[in-house]
């Protein structure tokens, strides 16, 4: 029996003939024709006026920080629910990750956690310049307060739209919110390049400094001049090429997503204490991973008991991201914490999600899901009349 992932990379055809196009161009190092391509076809789909194609999600959010001057000093408030790249990122600059706790409901961003630490940081006469809001799970955080509030104190929002390409909130699609916005194409998310990020921006001088300390901050002179430190960030070529065909399946992919959320949905609505997360108001996610969210007092098991039971099966699960707030490596950063992270960390499960699942493998998890549930539902008895 193979293994069931929880979300592999959906390639096709049309992956295999773009890298080959690419390579018979003869641009098989960085840069070239298809990375321009890629990237603007990602800024017209997002109404973004720039889009700078990097090597990684991790590189944009670092690159995008140092374009806009954050440094040592300066306290970068952040969602503690997200993966540990959006702290590291910060981190790199020589800033200070400040974790803010969760939306029980949602997983976001909680936004008037969020206006406590800026308020807080005023009075203190410490530099907030920009704040970082991690879209969770292929659902973008609330940008209409977010936004709000960080203009009211004078930061910058740069959006971790890592996980959330094909997303919208209030009808703006995922990478066109904030100052500027950062994408991955990690081979997990919804379309992939192997590895790779985008950078989005509607400001010509800031791209302009993104592909600059991408590429090695090389001065523009026929030797090698370097004036400051620069960074090994471009996306390769060839790796643009599969981008620019995985862009063009991108709503598919989402429509699959979706239906297999609906399944899940379908499969545990009669299951006392679970729930699917984020499923309210979820018309507007991209579907990227598809979680479970169970109370032990009234299901009568845990997460962790699925989470076995699913991995005895071969099928790959995960619990949410851990809050880097309770990460051994960020123990001493500032935090505003209420538990909802920690309590969505220790109650929530990941199912397989992507978009390359196939009718036989979706048989399988829901057999398995089916056969639990049924297994751990409380017995009822009719008395006697």
């Amino acid at each position: 029996m193979t293994r069931v992932l929880l979300s592999g990379p959906d390639m096709s055809y049309a992956e295999r003939a773009a890298v080959v196009e690419a390579f018979d161009s003869g641009w098989i190092a960085p840069l070239g024709p298809a990375v321009d391509d890629f990237e603007k076809r990602m800024a017209d789909r997002l109404g973004r006026r720039h889009a700078v194609a990097l090597s990684s999600g991790t590189a944009s959010l670092h690159l995008g920080l140092l374009a806009w001057g954050v440094g040592p000093g300066d306290v970068i408030p952040t969602s503690t629910m997200t993966f540990a790249a959006t702290a590291n990122a910060i981190t790199y600059t020589g800033a200070t990750p400040y974790f803010i706790d969760a939306d029980p409901q949602t997983g976001q961003m909680d936004p008037a956690l969020l206006e406590e630490v800026l308020a807080t940081l005023q009075r203190e006469g410490r530099c907030a310049p920009v704040v970082v809001p991690v879209d969770l799970l292929g659902r973008c955080v609330d940008y209409t307060q977010i936004g709000s509030i960080a203009w009211r104190y004078g930061a910058r929002v740069l959006a971790d739209s890592a996980e959330s390409l094909g997303a919208h909130h209030a009808g703006r699609p995922a990478g066109k919110h904030g100052d500027a916005a950062i994408l991955s194409f990690n081979g997990n998310k919804v379309m992939t390049t192997s590895g790779g990020g985008m950078y989005l921006t509607d400001d010509e001088a800031t791209a302009t400094r993104v592909r600059f300390l991408a590429t090695q901050a090389r001065e523009p002179v026929a030797h090698y001049e370097h004036r400051e430190v620069g960074y090994n960030y471009r996306l390769s070529n060839l790796l643009a090429g599969v981008g620019i065909a995985q862009l063009s399946r991108l709503d598919g992919m989402i429509a699959r997503r979706r239906a297999r959320r609906e399944a899940y949905a379908a499969l545990v609505a009669d299951a006392p204490g679970v729930e699917i997360f984020q499923r309210d108001g979820d018309q507007e996610d991209n579907c990227w991973l598809t979680a479970v969210v169970v109370d032990p007092d009234v299901a009568g098991f845990t997460a962790a008991d699925l989470g076995a039971a699913l991995t005895a099966a071969r099928i790959e699960c995960r619990p949410l991201w851990k809050p880097m707030h309770l990460q051994p490596v960020f123990s001493a950063a500032p935090a505003r914490v209420t538990g909802a992270a920690e309590r969505l960390f220790t109650t929530g499960l990941t199912l397989p999600s992507g978009s390359v699942l196939t009718e036989s493998e979706c048989r399988q998890v829901d057999g398995v899901l089916h056969e639990f549930l049924a297994s751990r539902r409380p017995c009822t008895t009719t008395a006697e009349v």
